[in-house]
């Protein structure tokens, strides 16, 4: 009861996916140990290079339980595709799948329910020009209506429309989400989000008015970003480091 089923995939599936596993199960632990995690809800998935086939936790395991090899691998319909012991929750894929289906630049996409990302969502304006790290999240940020959990699959053209080519998003009364071409690169703009909500929700619980920044600094933050990478993205960037992290908080997940 108390045990989970060990095993392990590695030299079973491709290098390729290998590597996602260990990425994708390297980021689940990165969110447990910032505490952004949800007990056994909200979902990080993944595509495996060159198919249609994405990765996703297993339902019913904390985000520090999962590893490389019992990430589940399923279809955009979430069909169970590599005999895994265990689940997913479908309705949570939901939101995952729709983004998949029309996303095909984005490998990677994270949806958690951090009370930051949940306040500024529910808040009338949104996200705020208040803070250095908002602005990587408003070069590229979208929002979508609350319609309830999200198992109707009518909400899913609305949901891709409303997301667009942007690559943060907050849904009003539910949280956040993020999306990139590598799980460091969604991992990383998660980060931005969420401390940007942070620091937002601090403000406005100070009472203390706020200096906006201009809107021309915002509108030009990307080119400075690419200036400051010297065209390497932050996730390419910080990656190694953060899969260090991992490793040193619990070197199981890439088993």
């Amino acid at each position: 009861m108390f045990q989970l089923e060990k095993f392990s995939l590695k030299g079973k599936v491709s290098e390729q996916e290998w590597q996602v596993r260990v990425d994708l199960a390297a980021c689940y632990r990165l969110v447990a140990d910032h505490r952004w995690g949800d007990l056994i809800y909200t979902h990080l998935s993944a595509r495996i290079p060159n198919t249609d086939h994405y990765l996703v936790n297993a339902f019913g395991l904390t985000f520090d339980e999962v590893t490389a090899s019992n990430l589940v691998k399923v279809d955009l319909n979430g069909n169970i595709l590599d005999g895994s012991p265990y689940t997913i929750n479908p309705a949570g894929f939901t939101i995952h799948s729709a983004i998949h289906e029309v996303r095909h630049d984005a490998q990677c996409v994270i949806h958690l329910h951090t009370k930051a990302t949940i306040g500024v969502a529910t808040v009338e304006g949104g996200l705020k020009p208040w803070s250095q790290y908002a602005m990587f999240s408003l070069a590229s940020l979208s929002y979508h209506g609350y319609e309830g959990l999200a198992v109707n699959d009518e909400e899913k053209a609305r949901l891709q429309s409303d997301l667009g080519s942007t690559n943060h998003m907050l849904l009003h009364n539910h949280g956040g989400l993020t999306l990139g071409p590598n799980v460091g690169d969604a991992f990383m703009r998660f980060y931005d989000l969420q401390r940007a909500c942070e620091i937002q929700m601090d403000l406005l619980q100070s009472g203390q008015p706020v200096i906006e920044i201009p809107q021309d600094i915002v509108d030009g933050i990307q080119q400075q970003a690419n200036i400051v990478h010297s065209g390497e993205t932050g996730g390419q960037k910080a990656w190694p480091a953060m899969l260090r992290r991992a490793y040193k908080l619990d070197p199981t997940f890439c088993d």
